[in-house]
């Protein structure tokens, strides 16, 4: 592909471009091409989500993160990139592998890694978090050391996540949201505003290198709160229902029939969220982007049919 030079710099590598659980690394994707930025998607199969990417103007390339040699192909003539990759028992070995890869390059102006806010809460003798927890703590640590130009993005935890839709999952058949937390609050992102972000970070990242952006949404409320704020939104008053954390465990999240890493991970996180750990308040998307983040009647309007019958 012949770069245009109008675009004023060299092309933008997005890993993980056709993701599943909010898509941010398709969104970010989007959003460069919108400011007329050159970029490449790497993606792990060519199907019709690359076909998407495509129609968007983006160069695509197929590639396993685990493999040295498709990430040093991947990452040619590239300037500036985002690592992304979903929970996963390979993500460890995939982020290193990139890392020692970009290291090698020399190259870069900017590496963006996707990391998580649990994280900053973690030393090295952690042991309450999940095993994709402690890999991410330790990238984060590799990537420290790699002498790469690092923006670490540390959203909480996801609207899209699996976690909070099936928290949410009952509301359409009930009216009500399934609360395994006790009187724990919490502050959930929408996918959309850690992509942007992430966007505004890759399109320039003066200033951001070195810095590390916690992202959480605009309040920390516990059920009553998001019930009042879906109620609003949906213009039905909706409840919620105080479910034992282990029944919630066996009955709701198995039914996902998710694997097992994947399964480890959530079922960390609805326990650290019993224990408190999410009720955070962070200002890295007003830092990043001049706004605050969108709360969760905002991501109800844009979904309704997650709520309606």
């Amino acid at each position: 592909m012949v770069y245009s030079p109008e675009a004023g710099m060299r092309p933008i590598l997005v890993t993980g471009a056709a993701g599943s659980v909010g898509a941010v690394g398709r969104t970010v994707v989007q959003g460069l091409r919108r400011r007329g930025l050159q970029v490449r998607a790497l993606v792990r199969r060519d199907d019709d989500r690359a076909q998407a990417l495509r129609a968007t103007g983006a160069e695509v390339v197929v590639g396993d993160l685990t493999c040295a040699r498709d990430v040093t192909d991947a990452l040619d003539g590239c300037g500036r990139m985002y690592f992304g990759m979903a929970v996963s028992d390979q993500y460890l070995l995939a982020a290193v592998t990139t890392a020692a890869v970009a290291r090698a390059y020399g190259r870069l102006e900017a590496f963006v890694n996707m990391s998580q806010l649990t994280v900053s809460e973690m030393d090295s003798t952690s042991g309450s978090e999940s095993h994709q927890h402690r890999q991410q703590w330790l990238v984060e640590q590799v990537l420290d050391w790699s002498g790469l130009p690092v923006v670490q993005v540390r959203p909480t935890v996801f609207m899209e996540n699996p976690l909070f839709q099936t928290v949410f999952s009952s509301i359409a058949e009930d009216g009500v949201i399934r609360w395994p937390f006790g009187e724990a609050r919490t502050s959930p992102i929408a996918a959309d505003d850690v992509a942007a972000v992430v966007e505004e970070i890759l399109a320039d990242p003066a200033g951001h290198i070195g810095r590390s952006y916690e992202l959480t949404g605009p309040r920390s409320q516990d059920a009553a709160g998001l019930a009042a704020e879906i109620s609003d939104a949906l213009h039905r008053t909706v409840g919620y229902t105080a479910v034992p954390l282990q029944e919630w465990l066996d009955n709701d999240l198995a039914a996902l029939e998710l694997p097992a890493h994947v399964r480890q991970h959530i079922s960390t996180m609805a326990r650290l969220h019993l224990d408190g750990r999410y009720d955070r308040q962070a200002e890295g998307m007003a830092a990043v982007t001049g706004r605050s983040a969108e709360g969760v009647a905002d991501f109800v309007r844009k979904n309704p049919e997650l709520f309606t019958r």
